[in-house]
């Protein structure tokens, strides 16, 4: 089993060792809980990062490490929290400090169960049961206008950018939630990424389960060979003037389209790779929708 200890992630190996220290197996909620509230009380560089979901904080990138763990035989199916027999003490992995606080936190939570866990988490953190189906069974009508008061209410037209470089798939997905985007505009050519979350399938599957819509607008997209040799702001500019004299004058259909997208939608995102929208392509697509005539709207890059 070293052999298999020393493929994982460090955070894969936080995972293994809380598990371990709640006894080896735990329900889909009590682990979410738990991941969540030790990132919080103990993390200050998280090892995983939530977002609000179906019953409270919810961390796709967990679910995505349990399928890992199956592939290499850490964990025993897919459908449950149970570390396999015969595995590896993963508390001992960690260091001393981080030890000491799993043991810790096991010690101060392992009383805290069912209802009472998942009350724990709405009530000291509200953003993320706004989505829940079960908050209006569980909390008082105080924490149920506290949960509320979290949700994004801004309903007014706005268009934004968003980029996922250096970013968590749950960073990338609060971004969305907490300006209230309606639907995610992707302007790739080619939506497909290493990184987990971001290829279309995974991304649309998600912001559909999350209540926002996906939609691929390929020809806005720019030919991943002409994205190489980019290094200081000058090149980026020539290509993205280049970008703007013939794709997106070739391709007014596809901005019409967005804006009409915008009009009936209200508050749109278009996605791309790149955190800074001066280095991305979408900036022109953004500076493109703010040149039509009837364009009145405000502009965020997030």
């Amino acid at each position: 089993m070293a052999k298999q200890k020393k493929s994982l992630f460090g955070r894969q190996k936080l995972l293994l060792a809380l598990l371990q220290a709640f006894g080896g197996r735990l329900s889909n909620i009590a682990l979410q809980k738990y991941l969540f509230l030790f990132t919080e009380i103990y993390e200050q560089d998280k090892s995983y990062e939530f977002v609000p979901y179906r019953y409270g904080c919810f961390s796709f990138q967990s679910y995505a490490d349990r399928r890992r763990l199956k592939e290499v035989g850490v964990i025993a199916d897919v459908e449950n929290w149970r570390i396999a027999e015969g595995a590896d003490d993963y508390i001992s992995t960690l260091n001393v400090s981080t030890q000491e606080n799993i043991l810790q936190f096991a010690k101060e939570f392992k009383s805290v169960k069912g209802d009472d866990l998942v009350r724990h988490v709405y009530k000291h953190y509200p953003y993320y049961a706004i989505n829940s189906q079960i908050a209006g069974d569980i909390m008082g009508a105080k924490e149920l206008r506290e949960i509320e008061q979290k949700r994004p209410h801004d309903e007014g037209y706005k268009f934004f950018t968003i980029g996922y470089e250096g970013q968590s798939f749950e960073n990338y997905l609060n971004r969305l939630i907490k300006n209230n985007v309606k639907i995610l505009c992707d302007v790739r050519k080619n939506p497909l990424s290493r990184k987990y979350g971001f290829s279309k399938s995974t991304l649309s599957e998600t912001l559909n389960k999350l209540g926002i819509e996906y939609t691929h607008l390929g020809a806005l997209g720019i030919a991943s060979e002409k994205r190489q040799y980019l290094n200081a702001q000058s090149d980026y500019d020539r290509l993205f003037d280049e970008y703007e004299n013939t794709i997106l004058a070739q391709n007014k259909e596809a901005i019409e389209t967005l804006f009409q997208i915008f009009l009936d939608k209200k508050r749109v995102a278009i996605t791309c790779f790149e955190a800074e929208s001066c280095m991305c392509h979408r900036s022109r697509v953004a500076k493109a929708l703010s040149e039509l005539p009837a364009w009145k709207y405000e502009i965020a890059h997030i």
